[in-house]
C-alpha cells in the first residue's frame, strides 16, 4: 500500500512541511474533516490502515523437514528397502524420518509470530471527523487526510501532525526508546502506536498501515532473521557424510559387479551401507539435546521459543542490550538536590513538590513528590490554582495557600525557563548555565525551580536532577558477562550524555556513538561503509537510535563474523530482535519483542542471561561431544563395511544386526542431554575444521580396531563366517559407546567432569543387553563368555589408545590456533609503538 503518499499534486515532506501545506497536500479541512465518499475513494486507493502479512502454508513448511541432504539420505535408505522388499527396515527408516520432520515442524508451528504481536499493539479504534461530525471508526478505515482527535488513554491509530489545541503528551517509549513521556506541541508528529498520557489535540493523519514509522518497524521484523549456525553445521555434516558414502557406494558396487553379484543382492549392499551411513538419528538427538536443555532454562525462567538459538546463546560475543527497562528501572528518581545561593535543599524540593499533582500521572511529578518524604510539610499547604504542564511555557506552576493564609506560588520547568522567568541575567545567570550544563554531561534531565510570594516578584531556589537509574543487577550481570568473553554494547534512544553517564556507571565504557551520525548518507540506505562497521564494532554503545538503527547494528556486527545478541523490550526492538543470532526479550517486554526473541525472560533483570548463557556452553558441549561420537562411528562403520566386503569377500554385519547397533547406539546415547559438562570461559561456536579432524581420526583408529577384532576372529580363534560377524556386532556395540567416553571431555577421559549417572547407567544397561544377546544367541548366533569378555578387554585397550591420540591432537589443534593467533596480532600491532591510539568516535 502506499499510504501516506501526496493526495495532491506535489510531494512534500509531511514531518517538517508548515501545517498549511500538508493540509493542502492532503486536501483535507480541519473543519469539516473527509466527507464520508472521499474516506471510501482514499481507503481504496490506498489500503487498510493494516500491516500486511505474507504466510506460508503449513504444508509447505512440512514438506520443507523432507528435503536437505540428511532426509535426502534417510529417503535413499527406505527406497531401497522398498526395492528389495525389505518391509521390516522400510517401516523403521520411515518412522525415523517421520519423527525428525515432525519434531521439526512441532518447532516451527509453536514459534510466536512476531508480526500478528505487532498487529495487536496497534488501536482498534480511533475518533475522526467525518462530513463535519466526530464519530468512532475502526482504526483499519484511517486514511491520509482524515482529522483525528487524540486524548488521554487513546493508542495513537496512525502517523500524523498536530493542528490544534492545548497540548499532548505520549509516550512512545516502545517506538523509538526514549525513557519518559514526550510532550508534543501544534506541528509536531505523533507516531501510530504511541499512547496519550495527558492532554487533548486533534491532527491530521499523514501515513497509514506500512508507510508509518510502525508499519517500518513491522517490515523490518519481516525480512529481519539470521542463518542458524547449527542449521548450517548439520548440513556440513551431512554434506561429508554423503561424500564419505557415494564414494564407497561407488567402490562398493563396482567391486560387487566384477563378481557377478545380483542387483538385488547389490540393492541390499547398499541399502545396508546406507542405513549405516546415515545419522537418521543425529537430528533428533541433537534436538531433544537442545529441548531437554530449554526444560532447564526455564527452570532458570528463561522460555526457549527457538531451540537453535540455545546453541547461538553459547557461541554470543556481542550483547546489544537496550537501555530503558533492561539496563535502568525505566523509573525516575531524583539526583541531589542543587539550591541556589543560601536556599535550604528542602525548600527547593517542597516548592517543587507543591508544583506537581499525583493524579496527572507524570513521571516527573511522580518521582518529584516520591522524593519529598516530608508529608507534614507539603499537607501544611492548601492548594488554590494548579497550571498543568504546557509545552509552551514548558513549566508547571501552582498557587497555595500556606498556614498563615498567605498565598504563595511555586514553579518548576525547564531550566532555561524557569532562569527567564526568574529574570536571571549577567555573571549569575552565566553561572546557573554553566550548572546546568554540567548536570547534562552526567546524563541528568535537570528541573529548575522558583517561588514567589504574594504581590512579590519570582525569586530561584535551585535545581532539581533527575535521571533513570541503572538497575541492581546491572553492574555485576554486565561483569559476568564479560567474565564469559561477552561484550556489551548499550544500545538506546535517549542523548549521548545520559548514555555516557549510565555506561560509565555500569562500568561498560564511554565510547557512545551517536547512530544518527553513524547512519547517514550511503548506511542510511543500508551501504555500510568498512569504517563505519569497525566504529560500530569499537563502540561501547549507541544514543540517538531508532528502530532501524537497531537491526543496521546488529546486522553490521554480523556481517563483521560475530555471533551477536540482542536484548529489548519494545516494539522498536522487534527487527533487531529477530534479526539477531539469540534475541532477548526481557521481563516486562512488550508482545512483539516476546514474538519476535529467541529466548524470553520472565524474571526481572539480566542475570538469567548469564545463567542462559552457562547452560546453553554445557548444552553445546554435549552436542559436541555426540557430534564427534557419531561422524567418528558412522566413518567408522560404513568403511569397515566397505572394506571388509572387498578385501574378506564376506559381509562382516547383517540387515538384522545393522538395525540393532543403530538402536543400541542412539537410543541410549539420548541421555546425553543429562550430562555433565564444563562451562567454557569463552564463546563457543561450531569449529567445522576442527570437528572433522578430531571425528575422521577417532573413525580412523575405530576402523583399525575393528579390522584388529576381524583379524583375531578370522586367523586367530578360527571363528565360523556366522559366529564372526556376532564377534563383530558385539565389537562395534562396545566400541562404540566406550568411544562416547573418549569425545565427551577434551581431557583424559577419566578425568573430570564424570558421566552423569543417566548417561552411565543408560550405556550400562544397553551393554548388558547387548552382551546377554550375544550370550543367548536372541536375534544373532550365540557367543561364549570368553569371547564376550575377549572383546571388553579389547575394546578397554583401544579406547585408552583413542584417548590418548585425542588429547594430542586437540594439543596440536591448541598450538596452532595460538600460533596463528599470535602472527595475526603482530600484524596488527602498530609499527609506531609508543604512538597513542584514541578511542573511536
Amino acid at each position: 500500500m502506499t499510504g501516506g503518499a501526496a493526495v495532491g499534486q506535489q510531494a512534500i515532506d509531511f514531518s517538517k512541511a508548515p501545517i498549511a501545506d500538508v493540509l493542502a497536500a492532503l486536501d483535507a479541512n480541519p473543519k469539516r474533516g473527509l466527507a464520508t465518499a472521499e474516506a471510501k475513494s482514499r481507503l481504496a486507493k490506498y489500503g487498510p490502515n493494516a500491516l500486511e502479512e505474507k504466510r506460508t502454508s503449513q504444508w509447505a513448511v512440512l514438506f520443507g523437514f523432507f528435503w536437505g541432504p540428511i532426509p535426502w539420505m534417510i529417503e535413499a535408505a527406505a527406497l531401497t528397502a522398498a526395492i528389495v522388499r525389505d518391509w521390516g527396515d522400510f517401516t523403521i527408516i520411515l518412522a525415523l524420518l517421520a519423527f525428525n520432520a515432525g519434531l521439526g515442524f512441532i518447532e516451527e508451528h509453536q514459534a510466536s509470530n512476531a508480526l500478528a504481536a505487532l498487529k495487536n499493539a496497534l488501536a482498534l479504534k480511533a475518533k475522526a471527523l467525518r462530513g463535519g461530525a466526530w464519530s468512532e471508526i475502526a482504526a483499519q478505515n484511517i486514511v491520509p487526510g482524515d482529522i483525528i482527535e487524540i486524548r488521554l488513554g487513546d493508542i495513537v491509530p496512525a502517523d500524523a501532525r498536530l493542528i490544534s489545541g492545548a497540548y499532548l503528551s505520549v509516550d512512545q517509549a516502545a517506538l523509538t526508546g526514549e525513557s519518559l513521556p514526550v510532550s508534543k506541541k501544534m506541528g509536531d508528529v505523533v507516531y501510530s502506536g504511541s499512547i496519550a498520557k495527558q492532554g487533548e489535540m486533534e491532527a491530521v493523519v499523514t501515513a497509514t498501515g506500512a508507510l508509518t514509522f510502525f508499519g517500518r518497524t513491522a517490515k523490518l521484523v519481516q525480512k529481519a532473521g539470521a542463518a542458524s549456525h547449527f542449521q548450517a553445521a548439520v548440513m556440513r555434516i551431512g554434506d561429508f557424510l554423503i561424500a564419505i558414502a557415494a564414494a564407497l557406494a561407488v567402490v562398493l558396487i563396482a567391486v560387487q559387479l566384477s563378481r557377478d553379484v545380483s542387483i538385488l543382492r547389490l540393492a541390499e549392499f547398499v541399502l545396508i551401507l546406507l542405513v549405516a551411513s546415515v545419522p537418521v538419528a543425529m537430528p533428533a538427538v541433537l534436538s531433544m539435546t537442545m529441548a531437554l536443555g530449554a526444560k532447564m532454562l526455564a527452570r532458570e525462567k528463561a522460555i526457549v521459543s527457538r531451540l537453535e538459538s540455545i546453541e547461538e546463546m553459547a557461541g554470543m560475543e556481542v550483547l546489544c542490550s537496550d537501555k530503558t527497562g533492561t539496563l535502568t528501572q525505566n523509573k525516575l528518581t531524583l539526583g541531589e538536590v542543587s539550591p541556589w545561593g543560601q536556599t535550604d535543599p528542602q525548600a527547593v524540593l517542597l516548592a517543587a513538590a507543591l508544583a506537581s499533582k499525583a493524579e496527572d500521572e507524570d513521571p516527573i511529578d511522580l518521582a518529584v513528590l516520591a522524593g519529598q518524604r516530608d508529608r507534614a510539610a507539603l499537607a501544611s499547604f492548601k492548594p488554590k490554582d494548579y497550571q498543568p504542564f504546557d509545552p509552551v511555557t514548558k513549566r508547571t506552576e501552582a498557587t497555595v495557600e500556606g498556614v498563615d493564609g498567605k498565598a504563595l506560588r511555586v514553579a518548576k520547568g525547564a531550566p532555561q525557563v524557569i532562569l527567564d522567568l526568574v529574570k536571571m541575567t549577567g555573571a549569575e545567570r552565566e553561572a546557573a548555565d554553566k550548572r546546568v550544563d554540567e548536570f547534562a554531561a552526567k546524563g541528568f534531565r535537570t528541573l529548575g525551580v522558583a517561588r514567589a510570594e504574594a504581590g512579590e516578584a519570582w525569586s530561584f531556589l535551585g535545581f532539581i536532577p533527575l535521571y533513570d537509574p541503572p538497575r541492581v543487577d546491572s553492574k555485576e550481570t554486565i561483569s559476568r558477562a564479560e567474565a564469559y568473553g561477552v561484550r556489551i554494547k548499550m544500545v538506546t534512544g535517549d542523548d549521548v550524555a545520559i548514555a555516557r553517564q549510565i555506561a560509565g556507571e555500569l562500568g561498560l565504557g564511554v565510547n557512545i556513538q551517536p547512530a544518527t551520525d553513524l547512519f547517514a548518507g550511503d548506511a542510511a540506505k543500508g551501504v555500510i561503509a568498512p569504517d563505519v562497521a569497525a566504529k560500530i564494532e569499537a563502540a561501547d554503545g549507541f544514543a540517538r537510535v531508532f528502530p532501524e538503527h537497531k537491526y543496521a547494528i546488529v546486522k553490521a556486527l554480523q556481517e563483521r563474523g560475530l555471533i551477536v545478541g540482542m536484548t529489548g523490550d519494545g516494539v522498536n526492538d522487534a527487527p533487531a530482535l529477530k534479526q539477531a543470532d539469540i534475541g532477548i526479550a526481557v521481563s516486562g517486554a512488550t508482545d512483539a519483542a516476546r514474538a519476535a526473541a529467541a529466548l524470553i525472560l520472565t524474571a526481572p533483570g539480566l542475570a538469567t542471561i548469564i545463567k542462559g548463557i552457562e547452560e546453553a556452553r554445557r548444552i553445546f558441549e554435549r552436542m559436541m561431544s555426540y557430534t564427534l561420537y557419531r561422524i567418528a562411528m558412522t566413518l567408522d562403520i560404513m568403511v569397515f563395511i566397505v572394506l571388509a566386503t572387498i578385501v574378506y569377500g564376506f559381509f562382516p554385519l547383517t540387515p538384522v544386526m545393522i538395525i540393532m547397533l543403530a538402536l543400541l547406539d542412539d537410543i541410549p546415547i539420548m541421555t546425553i542431554a543429562f550430562d555433565r559438562a564444563d562451562v567454557s570461559q569463552r564463546p563457543v561456536r561450531w569449529d567445522m575444521s576442527r570437528v572433522l579432524v578430531i571425528s575422521s581420526l577417532l573413525g580412523a583408529l575405530a576402523v583399525v580396531q575393528s579390522f584388529g577384532l576381524l583379524y583375531i576372529g578370522q586367523s586367530v580363534l578360527k571363528l565360523d563366517a556366522r559366529h564372526l560377524q556376532t564377534f563383530l556386532f558385539l565389537q562395534l556395540v562396545v566400541g562404540g559407546h566406550l568411544m562416547l567416553f573418549v569425545t565427551r571431555t577434551k581431557g583424559a577421559a577419566w578425568e573430570s567432569p564424570k558421566p552423569a549417572p543417566a548417561l552411565f547407567w543408560a550405556i550400562a544397561a544397553t551393554q548388558i543387553v547387548a552382551a546377554l544377546l550375544c550370550f543367548y544367541g536372541l536375534l544373532v548366533p550365540p557367543l561364549s563368555l570368553g569371547l564376550i569378555g575377549l572383546v571388553w578387554i579389547y575394546n578397554l585397550a583401544w579406547m585408552t589408545v583413542q584417548d590418548i591420540a585425542k588429547r594430542a591432537a586437540y594439543r596440536e589443534i591448541e598450538r596452532r590456533a595460538n600460533r596463528a593467533t599470535a602472527f595475526l596480532s603482530t600484524l596488527k600491532t602498530p609499527l609506531h609503538g609508543s604512538a597513542a591510539v584514541g578511542p573511536v568516535n
